[in-house]
């Protein structure tokens, strides 16, 4: 199995009559950029496996920023995501494919990935709580360094009842103000330990990520946001807790 890799694609394009341009995630090398000859042919083995959410073993070639692939098997049927999950799911997958740097060490977050994509196909409830707990994966893989359980100003442990802002650079300093950059000792100790017993604590800390991921993706708007809204607008229910609104 010499330079065999799992992976998963994050996003494909045609490209020429024949071929695919993809981003793969991959487990020893983080985003890699492939082109995958022929693919689409008809006579094409791959036709139909090279599609997100698809185990696969993969291996690649070539030392320029894009690689050609050379071989790619399904370790398994692709994992089954549709309506929310499947918005859910394309979500995490152009998080990944925008924010990360091609060919990093990935290894970690892969399996944050693997996990968050299973709980997704197991479709019990809301996607909620994978969803945050990946988006904290990532930005502990992107170094976003923060202390949640320490007031930023004092250095003392964060209290359940009281009140504190994030200050960019700084952290979470105890504070009166009360605006969407507030939060309680409560919702910060859930987001240290990545467990959201409710709906609060839930929504904070979608509030905290949405603002802590804002940098890495710049001023282009997310493609699934768009997406969901609207899946949003065919299916109009009580409005969930991860649409991008």
């Amino acid at each position: 199995m010499e330079g065999w890799q799992r992976a998963f694609v994050l996003h494909g394009r045609p490209y020429s009559e024949t071929s695919l341009m993809l981003d793969l995630f991959t487990e020893g090398h983080g985003r890699v950029r492939v082109l995958a000859k022929g693919a689409r042919s008809r006579r094409s083995n791959l036709k139909g496996a090279l599609q997100p959410f698809t185990p696969l073993l993969v291996r690649w070639g070539g030392r320029g920023e894009v690689k050609t692939l050379r071989n790619a098997e399904p370790v398994s049927l692709s994992l089954p995501l549709s309506g929310l999950m499947l918005y859910s799911g394309l979500y995490v997958n152009e998080l990944l494919a925008r924010v990360l740097e091609p060919e990093t060490d990935c290894a970690s977050l892969f399996f944050d990935y693997l996990n968050c994509i299973q709980l997704l196909a197991a479709g019990q409830g809301s996607p909620e709580q994978a969803l945050r707990r990946f988006e904290l994966a990532l930005l502990a893989h992107l170094g976003y360094g923060v202390d949640f359980l320490h007031c930023a100003g004092s250095g003392e442990q964060v209290a359940d009842e009281m009140t504190y802002r994030y200050r960019e650079e700084k952290g979470f300093i105890a504070s009166l103000v009360i605006d969407n950059h507030s939060f309680t000792g409560r919702q910060l100790k859930a987001l240290a330990e990545r467990e959201f017993p409710d709906s609060d604590t839930l929504r904070a800390a979608k509030r905290f990520t949405r603002m802590a991921l804002k940098p890495y993706l710049g001023g282009k708007p997310l493609k699934s946001r768009e997406l969901f809204r609207q899946f949003s607008v065919k299916a109009p229910a009580e409005k969930p807790l991860n649409s991008p609104d």
